[in-house]
Parts: C-alpha cells; structure tokens; sequence
C-alpha cells in the first residue's frame, strides 16, 4: 500500500551513537554477539522440531517467547510494558509498532502476553531458522514486488484477522536510520479495516540506543513498550486506510517524542 500522503513534522534526527570502543567491541564480537546467535539457533531448531505436529501454532509461539527473553538477558535489556491494560487480550487487532532495531522483535514477542502473528518482508523467509520459524508457525509475509502481490498479501493478513488471530505489523516497514519515526504505508490500516478489528499503537523505546541499524554492538538499556489506546475501525472503509494511517503516525510520534529526554 502507498505511504500516508502527509504525516506531521518530525524533530532533528536523533544524533548519532559514538564509536564503540574497542574492548566493548571485542565483548560484542566474542560474547553478546554470538550468545545471540547460538541461541536464534537452538530456539529455532526446536521450534522447528514443534512445528512437525503444532497445528494452532501456540507451541512454537511459546519458544518464540522463551527466545525473546533470552535476547533480552543476554543484552541486559530489562522491558517494561506500560498500559497492559489497553491491550485486546482474546480478541483480534492490529498492533501497529514503530520500528528501530533488530530487538524490536525479541520486545514485542516478550512482553505481548497473547499469540498473534507479524506480517514481514518476504525475504526474510529465505533467512536460515528464522525464515524456517516465519514459515511453520503461520506468519505472513508481504511480497513487495509488485502492487498486485501486495494486495494480495495485505488479504491474507486480513483472513488471519478474520479467523480471530491478532497481527502485529511495522508500518515504516523498515528500521527507522536514525532513530525518527519514517513515514508510514498504509497497509496496517487496511488490514484493520477490511478485517473491521481495532488498531493499537505501540511505541517502542530505547530500542534504538540498544542495537541501531548498521551497528554490531549491544549497549545494554532498560527498554519500554506503550500501548497506545485502541482505535476503532467499525464503519470506515478502506478509502479511510490514509486518515487513519496518520492517526497511528501521529500517536506513536507523540508517545516517542513526550518520552525523549529535554
């Protein structure tokens, strides 16, 4: 789906990180790092193994959520999740989440205390074990190769809604560069709409200091999830997928921003 026609101003981009020194470094390349690695492996050999008779996926879920959380050890990243009480536990939405690292998924996968599904870029299905756990356990991916197949995958995700499935979605639809919120496609809303389930903003915090893009070093951080109020979709159409597109940006943009320090 096209990207929101307008979306409010955002501030100066964040900074970027100092150099690493080099004895951290060195902790990255011969503890944080591979720690990651060994146990995206180990996790995701058993889920596959789970993935032979799991039919509902909950199983493979759980290992999922067992992996996330070891992440976050392994990076010292303690989360807090703040307004639970927002969340649709039991019922289907669309959780849409700002999008700043490569931990955003360890985060979500950790504190969301419920099965969902994420919609992910279709190469992503080719990547060893994770692209092995995305295929058996049901998630769905986005072909971007053409409007048509967008649309299409945009559908299944709207089925997945339908059959009562939750789905968590990065509508920026790539890590932020710079730590900013980057326009949103409007696919989220679309899906909401067409399903007639509730979106719910999530905005991440922190994520970004911890492991930005291009850098192959943790630093470790508490970290923090908002939920966002959720926002009815009964009664719009999908011409209303813009308008709502903005709505979300704004939300998420207003959360990350009140949370910046002065």
């Amino acid at each position: 789906m096209p990207a929101a026609d307008e979306t409010l101003p955002t501030p100066d981009p964040i900074a970027p990180h100092p150099a690493v020194s080099a004895p951290w470094q060195w902790a990255n390349y011969l503890f944080f790092l591979p720690a990651v690695g060994l146990a995206t492996i180990v996790f995701g050999t058993i889920s596959l193994v789970c993935g032979l008779w799991d039919k509902d996926g909950s199983q493979q879920h759980a290992i999922a959520r067992l992996w996330a959380r070891t992440l976050l050890r392994i990076a010292f990243a303690p989360v807090a999740l703040s307004h639970p009480e927002r969340l649709l536990t039991g019922h289907p939405a669309v959780y849409a989440c700002n999008h700043l690292s490569y931990y955003d998924t360890p985060v979500l996968f950790a504190r969301l205390p419920f099965q969902f599904r994420i919609l992910a870029k279709a190469p992503l299905w080719k990547v060893p074990f994770i692209g092995w756990y995305l295929n058996r356990s049901g998630q769905v991916p986005i072909d971007q190769s053409s409007s048509r197949a967008g649309v299409v995958s945009l559908g299944r995700g709207a089925k997945t809604l339908q059959s009562g499935m939750p789905m968590v979605i990065f509508p920026e639809g790539g890590r932020a560069f710079n730590g900013r919120l980057q326009p949103m496609a409007a696919g989220a809303a679309w899906m909401a709409i067409k399903a007639q389930v509730p979106v719910i903003p999530l905005t991440l915090i922190g994520t970004y200091e911890l492991l930005p893009i291009h850098v192959y070093a943790l630093r470790p951080r508490p970290l923090k999830l908002i939920v966002g109020e959720p926002i009815p979709t009964l009664g719009l159409t999908t011409r209303d997928a813009e308008a709502l597109t903005d709505r979300i940006h704004a939300i998420i943009h207003a959360t990350y921003i009140a949370q910046q320090p002065e």
